[in-house]
């Protein structure tokens, strides 16, 4: 198994940031092949101090292994995704890949 799990800051300056970012995922990314389970949504708060809570949305992809998640990357989907989306409301993002 392969995960890839991104973290998003979306652009304070739009409002609608994190719907159009979330709303992107579900056009673009759900469709692509090789993903075997995909999960994304909003940040949820949280009383815990340990709980990293300045983000606004979050993806989380598990793939059979890494030439699976190593395609998804190149698939035109998700370069569009990248392109007309996250480029467009995402300030800043983090990246954790782990088998």
């Amino acid at each position: 198994m392969f995960s890839h799990v991104v973290i998003f800051w979306t652009d304070p300056a739009n409002p609608n940031a994190t719907d159009e970012l979330i709303a992107g995922m579900e056009k673009y990314l759900r469709p692509i092949p090789g993903v075997l389970t995909i999960h994304f949504g909003r940040m949820v708060t949280s009383p815990r101090p340990v709980v990293e809570q300045s983000y606004q949305a979050a993806l989380n992809l598990v793939f059979a292994d890494k030439k699976a998640q190593d395609e998804y990357q190149v698939h035109p989907l998700h370069v569009e995704f990248v392109n007309t989306v996250l480029k467009k409301v995402v300030k800043k993002i983090v990246v954790y890949d782990f088998e």
